[in-house]
């Protein structure tokens, strides 16, 4: 196998959910996610086998993270220049408050969170 350079202008975007614009590079054991939510997206709580960094570049979502109703569950307002580090099967999800700019990195690759959401 040898490296490969994906343009990010190059990439074929898809709306999974109304509001979020999504790139993604899946390798064999890793992949990287480019998502664009607009003010107002709800990216309903979910989990995945996957490890998850989400790198938020600009803007600020609200992150809802753990089981809803849990004693552990709590929100938290994250800006640009974050990064949120979610392990395995940890329920999360997020609100953009405003334009917000998310590189996530998941490990494996698979479904995400939004590709289940209805």
């Amino acid at each position: 196998m040898h490296p490969l350079v994906h343009p990010w202008d190059t990439i074929e975007a898809d709306n999974p959910v109304a509001l979020l614009t999504r790139k993604r590079v899946k390798a064999d054991r890793i992949m990287v996610a480019r998502v664009e939510l607009e003010p107002g997206c709800e990216v309903a709580v979910h989990s995945h086998e996957m490890e998850q960094v989400a790198c938020v570049m600009s803007g600020r979502v609200l992150w809802r993270l753990g089981e809803p109703g849990s004693a552990d569950y709590c929100e938290l307002e994250v800006t640009g220049g974050n990064v949120v580090e979610l392990p395995s099967n940890f329920p999360h999800g997020v609100t953009a408050i405003e334009h917000t700019v998310i590189f996530d990195v998941l490990s494996p690759p698979g479904e995400m969170g939004v590709d289940k959401q209805t």
